[in-house]
């Protein structure tokens, strides 16, 4: 009877044990007290990636963790960006690891106007730096593979989002961008440009003083026909847009005879034709305008006077002169009212 009962009680703390290790190895085990994505670099080595996950709080011991990396035979570290689920289990988080599975990172594209503001973006989500990239992205060697070089760059730069690895290199990034788009620029489009005598990288810059000129959907392809017909006459662009690119200074709200002297390869009052690159990156709608854009006469336009967003074309310069000095003048009168409600009003 004892030994029977001696059978029963180490039995018990059998299962007891295996129990329990059982629960320590399957059971709840992570916390996600500062967010839920681990980041592993590059380099990182086994003692790195357990120190991380203590230090952030993912785990809070390391014996069973310890113990689940040697009978998962975890030895290679795979950097990355891996989301950890809160009660996730010792054994899923090991596996996951070992495996690699980490989440993508969305890269969006809305509008950017400098290869600077670029590789800001990638660095601000990928373990790539942003001097890394920036490095990659002006040297015209590295972009001549692509047909690129320093100027046209920004072209390649679809307004898209892509899904990458946290620790994709800058040339798996940009070659991700470029990818996009040539797939964009596909035979028809090809041959759209053809018909009014561009390339694609001229489209794009084209398509560039576009999308800054206006939001206005219609007027866009109104634009772009007026732009192309000073091409198709010999006339300067004269677009506004590239002055304020010219100078770096986006914000400016009137340009004026001064500022048209900035001696720049994209000032279009100062020089003929279409600038060497894009001055942002144009929307698809924008880049469309100019492939799509309508047979008229327009050879100037300027914002209504109406500030409602839109555009006055004409065909002739006196007329022209007419509806800039509306515009002018009631850009003046707008100015000044918001300089006098600043005078008047108390401060702090």
């Amino acid at each position: 009877m004892k030994r029977k009962s001696i059978v029963i009680l180490v039995v018990t703390l059998v299962v007891v044990t295996i129990s329990f290790a059982g629960w320590k190895l399957y059971g709840p085990a992570v916390s996600t007290p500062q967010g839920e994505f681990l980041y592993i670099k590059t380099g990182a080595t086994l003692d790195d990636v357990e120190n991380e996950l203590l230090d952030k709080g993912f785990i809070d011991g390391s014996k069973w963790y310890g113990f689940t990396v040697k009978i998962l035979r975890f030895k290679n570290v795979k950097p990355g960006r891996y989301k950890i689920t809160k009660g996730m289990s010792l054994i899923k988080l090991v596996r996951m690891l070992r495996a690699g599975d980490q989440q993508k990172v969305n890269l969006v594209i809305t509008k950017l106007r400098l290869r600077e503001s670029l590789a800001a973006k990638v660095a601000a989500s990928f373990e790539c730096d942003s001097a890394t990239f920036m490095a990659y992205i002006s040297n015209n060697d590295t972009l001549k593979k692509f047909g690129l070089d320093t100027n046209t760059l920004m072209a390649a730069v679809m307004p898209y989002t892509y899904s990458l690895n946290w620790n994709s290199s800058a040339d798996k990034i940009f070659r991700d961008i470029e990818s996009a788009y040539r797939k964009f620029w596909n035979a028809e489009r090809k041959a759209k440009a053809d018909s009014i005598h561009l390339t694609p990288l001229q489209v794009s810059a084209l398509a560039s003083i576009v999308e800054e000129e206006t939001r206005n959907r219609e007027d866009k392809y109104k634009i772009a026909s007026t732009y192309l017909n000073r091409i198709r006459t010999s006339m300067k662009l004269q677009a506004d847009p590239t002055v304020k690119f010219a100078m770096k200074d986006f914000g400016l709200k009137r340009v004026l005879g001064v500022h048209l002297k900035t001696d720049s390869p994209y000032n279009t009052y100062m020089y003929a034709g279409i600038p060497p690159g894009p001055i942002c990156t144009p929307s698809v709608e924008s880049l469309d305008a100019v492939l799509d854009a309508p047979k008229t006469e327009y050879l100037y336009f300027v914002a209504s006077s109406k500030f409602d967003g839109s555009s006055v074309f004409t065909t002739n310069y006196s007329d022209h002169l007419k509806y800039a000095r509306e515009y002018q003048q009631e850009l003046t009168r707008r100015m000044d009212s918001v300089k006098k409600a600043k005078a008047v009003t108390p401060q702090p």
